[in-house]
């Protein structure tokens, strides 16, 4: 036993010699890992801080003025120009000095003092739907207020007597995207390497005429498959660890949950994408090869994982094939562990099925190693 461990060792150092020997290799390991936090982080949000906004007042009223004051007043809309007429609507949607018109029409006021239906127009630019989705929920939220203002100004015992609500959002209090972003990229930057790594594996072997002399090695299979595995799960590990700490210490957000429980779902999730990494290696003849098999699995690995789209937006068979992606079950388990404070028993299906991957992937591997050899 003793002599079968020191024989992976051995192999460890080797692989991780090749990883690390290269000054451009280790920048290339840690440097883009760090910037694409930063850019994640600073960048990459859905949240909304300001929106270009015009207006089209049809009726010139004291409660027309006042509504589109509600709109000028607000932290997010800001006023780029007030129109004159419908047609001029297109031209500043196109132009883009405006994502939205808000257009008030005649005779807004006295259908407002005879209690008849008084509506006002958002029109909204769908090009970029995140965005005029967040515009429809600011557009509702402005009108509520000033429905809200005009009942307290005209029937303030109707109000006192109205009930109000109070929103309180668990796990990020100011619904900010970041938190959601970065929790999820601890697994999701880290599976690129580890897949590229582990990909280039068997077929660096091949490509340098080294296969031969590894296996006349006194060497079983599976310790050879089990020595090129190991350092691929410490790149991602330590890559994992990079994206944390920018994320807790750099944007402050708190981790909640236990790091032992992260960093154990965290090997389970890096073995099952070496696992797959080792299957394109060994089928690849060559590292060009590995590296173009590896991108083609890795994207759809990680539009078909949550990350960008809600799985339950996705179509029928997609999300059935969800089910084999190691991906959504790590970028989940990273997000209830990271934000939740999840304990073992919230998360146990999540790691079951990763361990599931893990394992399936590595025996599958291991299999076409020895099939190769036959």
């Amino acid at each position: 036993m003793i002599k079968i461990l020191k024989e992976i060792w051995a192999l460890i150092r080797k692989e991780t010699i090749l990883i690390w020997k290269d000054k451009r290799g280790r920048i290339i390991l840690i440097m883009p890992i760090v910037v694409q936090t930063l850019i994640f982080g600073f960048i990459a949000s859905f949240d909304l801080n300001r929106a270009d906004f015009a207006v089209l007042d049809l009726d010139h009223t004291h409660s027309s003025r006042r509504m589109s004051q509600s709109f000028d007043g607000s932290e997010i809309f800001h006023r780029t120009a007030t129109l004159q007429n419908k047609a001029q609507i297109k031209e500043i949607l196109d132009s883009k000095k405006a994502q939205m018109v808000l257009v008030i029409p005649g005779e807004f006021e006295k259908r407002l003092l005879n209690g008849s239906p008084a509506q006002i127009q958002a029109v909204i630019s769908g090009v970029n739907s995140n965005v005029a989705s967040s515009l429809q929920y600011y557009v509702q939220r402005i009108v509520e207020d000033f429905n809200t203002s005009r009942l307290k100004d005209e029937e303030k015992e109707a109000v006192s007597s109205s009930p109000k609500y109070v929103l309180r959002s668990w796990y990020n209090p100011n619904l900010e995207t970041r938190w959601t972003i970065l929790s999820a990229i601890v697994t999701i930057l880290a599976v690129i390497q580890v897949m590229v790594l582990a990909g280039q594996s068997v077929a660096r072997e091949e490509e340098l005429g080294t296969i031969d002399q590894l296996l006349v090695t006194p060497m079983a299979t599976i310790s050879i498959m089990i020595g090129k595995a190991i350092p691929p799960v410490l790149v991602g590990l330590l890559q994992s660890t990079i994206v944390l700490a920018v994320s807790c210490f750099f944007f402050k957000i708190p981790f909640s949950g236990s790091l032992v429980l992260l960093y154990f779902g965290l090997v389970l999730f890096a073995t099952g994408i070496v696992g797959i990494g080792l299957c394109i290696s060994i089928v690849a003849k060559n590292m060009q090869q590995a590296m173009l098999y590896s991108f083609t699995v890795l994207m759809p690995m990680i539009l078909l994982s949550g990350f960008a789209t809600p799985i339950r937006a996705m179509p029928e068979i997609f999300r059935y094939l969800t089910y084999l992606n190691p991906v959504r079950y790590a970028v989940e388990f990273c997000q209830r562990v990271f934000l939740e404070g999840a304990p073992l028993e919230s998360v146990a299906t999540l790691l079951f099925a990763l361990l599931l991957i893990a394992v399936g992937s590595f025996l599958f591997s291991l299999l076409l190693f020895r099939r190769k050899l036959s």
